[in-house]
C-alpha cells in the first residue's frame, strides 16, 4: 500500500481543488467557470449575505475577480448560444451542479418522497387539489415565487390559508413548493435576489437530461462517489460520502467497486486515523503558492473533521451562537496562504457606507505576522474591488488586527 505524508495529501487536496492553477487575471467567461466545475462539481448556496452570497466566493476564492453576471447567467438563464450549465438541486445541501448531473439524483427524488409523505399527507387532506393547482399555475405562469403563487391561486375560504410568519412558519403553498421541488416535478427556473422561482423541469432541464434512462441507484452513487474523488483528491471514505450526503450502505459498495475498477487507490497518511483514497488522476503539486479567503462553505472546507486533519486548523462557524460566546466572530473567512490556512478574518460588506469591514483578524499560532498581514491586506483589498466598495476597514479584535490595519493605511 502506497504510504504519504500528510504534506503531501494537503498538496493532492488542494491541488484537486484548483488551488495549484494561476488565476484569470482579466475576463472571467465561462470556460473559467466550467474549469473550476470540472473540480469541485458543486457549489453550495446559502442564505446568509453579511459579506457575499456563498454560491458566488468559490469562483472568486480560485480565479479572482470576476462578474457575478456568468454565474448568475450559467445557473438561472438560458440562451440557445449559451444554454444553462448549472442547476439546483440538494446535492450536499441546496447546490448548484451540472446539468448533466441532474439523472444522478432521481434516486434521491424517490427518497424524499417516500420519507417525507407522512409530513405532507396531512396537507394533501385539507388542500386537496393544491399541489396539482400549483404545477398548473407553474406551467402557466412560472418561473414565479412561493408568494405571487399563493396570490395567483386565490386560496379559498375552507382549503388552506396563507401562514403568517417567516422562515418556520411557511404557508402551505410554499411547502407544497418545496415538496414538489425535492421530487424533482419542479425546480428552480430562475431567481430574483435570492427569491427561488420555480419553473417546470422541462423549461429548464436540456431533452437529453429529462430523456436519460433511468440510472440503477448503485450506479447512480458510483458516480457520485467517483465525483467526490475527483473533488477530493483524496480522503476518507467518511470525506467522499458527505460530499454528496450518500448513505455510509451506498458510498461503501461504490467506493470498493471503485478500487476493484482501479479508478481510486486505497492508501495510508501519516497521521491520519482512517484509510485514505486517492483518485488516480489525482496530482501531487511539488509547492503550493498563492493566496485566497475561503468563504465558510467553500467545498475545500465545508466538512470540517477533514479540514483539521489536513490542515490542523479548527474551524466552526458561529453564526448560531450568541455574540458574547464567540470566539472569532459571525462569519468567518479562513485565509489561505501558500498551502496553509494562516489565519481568519470575520467578514461584513457594509454598503451603506463603501466599506469592507474585517471585524476581526486572528492569526494561526507560529506564523510570520508581518507576511500574513501584507498578503490578507492585497487580498481584502482585491475583494473590496470585486464587491464594489471603496476601501477596506479593520476593527480591534484579533492578535493579527494591528499589523493588518498598519498595512492597510501605507
Amino acid at each position: 500500500m502506497t504510504v504519504l505524508g500528510a504534506d503531501a495529501a494537503r498538496r493532492i487536496a488542494l491541488g484537486a481543488q484548483g488551488f495549484t492553477e494561476p488565476r484569470a487575471g482579466g475576463d472571467v467567461s465561462r470556460r473559467h467557470l466550467k474549469r473550476v466545475l470540472d473540480r469541485v462539481r458543486l457549489i453550495q448556496l446559502d442564505s446568509v449575505n453579511v459579506a457575499v452570497r456563498a454560491h458566488y466566493m468559490p469562483l472568486f476564492s480560485r480565479v479572482g475577480p470576476y462578474e457575478m453576471a456568468v454565474l448568475d447567467d450559467a445557473a438561472w438563464t438560458h440562451h440557445a448560444r449559451k444554454p444553462r450549465q448549472l442547476v439546483e438541486y440538494w446535492a450536499h445541501e441546496a447546490s448548484l451542479l451540472p446539468v448533466a448531473d441532474w439523472p444522478l439524483f432521481r434516486w434521491r427524488m424517490r427518497e424524499y418522497e417516500a420519507k417525507y409523505a407522512h409530513r405532507y399527507a396531512s396537507l394533501r387532506k385539507d388542500a386537496p387539489g393544491l399541489f396539482d393547482d400549483v404545477l398548473a399555475a407553474v406551467k402557466e405562469l412560472g418561473p414565479i415565487g412561493a408568494g405571487p403563487l399563493e396570490d395567483e391561486l386565490g386560496l379559498a375560504e375552507g382549503r388552506a390559508k396563507k401562514a403568517p410568519g417567516g422562515w418556520w412558519n411557511r404557508s402551505a403553498v410554499k411547502h407544497a413548493c418545496e415538496w414538489l421541488f425535492a421530487t424533482g416535478e419542479l425546480t428552480t427556473g430562475t431567481r430574483r435576489g435570492f427569491q427561488r422561482l420555480y419553473d417546470l423541469p422541462e423549461r429548464v432541464l436540456p431533452p437529453e437530461v429529462l430523456a436519460a434512462a433511468p440510472i440503477p441507484d448503485e450506479e447512480a452513487a458510483r458516480e457520485l462517489m467517483l465525483r467526490a474523488a475527483t473533488a477530493h483528491g483524496i480522503g476518507t471514505e467518511p470525506d467522499l460520502r458527505d460530499y454528496y450526503r450518500l448513505k455510509p450502505s451506498r458510498s461503501q459498495a461504490a467506493l470498493a467497486e471503485l478500487v476493484a475498477e482501479g479508478l481510486v487507490e486505497e492508501v495510508e497518511v501519516r497521521g491520519w486515523p482512517q484509510p485514505a483514497y486517492r483518485h488516480l488522476a489525482a496530482k501531487t503539486p511539488r509547492k503550493v503558492t498563492g493566496r485566497a479567503l475561503l468563504c465558510p462553505f467553500d467545498p475545500l472546507i465545508w466538512r470540517r473533521e477533514r479540514t483539521e486533519r489536513i490542515f490542523d486548523f479548527h474551524y466552526r462557524i458561529e453564526i448560531y451562537v450568541p455574540e458574547p460566546k464567540r470566539v472569532y466572530g459571525y462569519y468567518v473567512f479562513p485565509f489561505l496562504l501558500d498551502g496553509e490556512l494562516v489565519g481568519r478574518v470575520d467578514l461584513k460588506t457594509d454598503r451603506a457606507e463603501g466599506v469592507l469591514r474585517a471585524r476581526g483578524v486572528f492569526a494561526e499560532p507560529g506564523v510570520d505576522h508581518a507576511r500574513v498581514a501584507v498578503e490578507l491586506a492585497a487580498e481584502l483589498r482585491a475583494m473590496a474591488g470585486w464587491l464594489g466598495v471603496d476601501s477596506v476597514a479593520v476593527g480591534d479584535k484579533g492578535n493579527l488586527a494591528a499589523a493588518l490595519a498598519k498595512v492597510l493605511r501605507v
